[in-house]
């Protein structure tokens, strides 16, 4: 599952990027994806919206054991 999550996450990258900002993942445990958001994602207050609505939304969609999504 690792393998598949990091492999969506390089997808999402460029889009993230494109805004000066980047994900990492921290690690996943029991089906939770633990990420955090560097750069300007990090502070910025869309943050929350975009780790639900766009990064948890997609891990879920391509990789079926995703629970959670959470920021750490």
């Amino acid at each position: 599952m690792e393998e598949q999550v990091k492999t969506v996450l390089m997808g999402i990258r460029p889009l993230l990027q494109a805004d000066g900002g980047d994900v990492e993942l921290v690690g996943i445990e029991d089906g939770i994806v633990k990420v955090k958001l560097v750069g300007a994602c990090g502070s910025c207050p869309m943050a929350t919206i975009t780790l639900r609505d766009g990064i948890e939304r997609i891990l879920k969609e391509e990789v079926p054991e995703v629970r959670e999504v959470v920021s750490v």
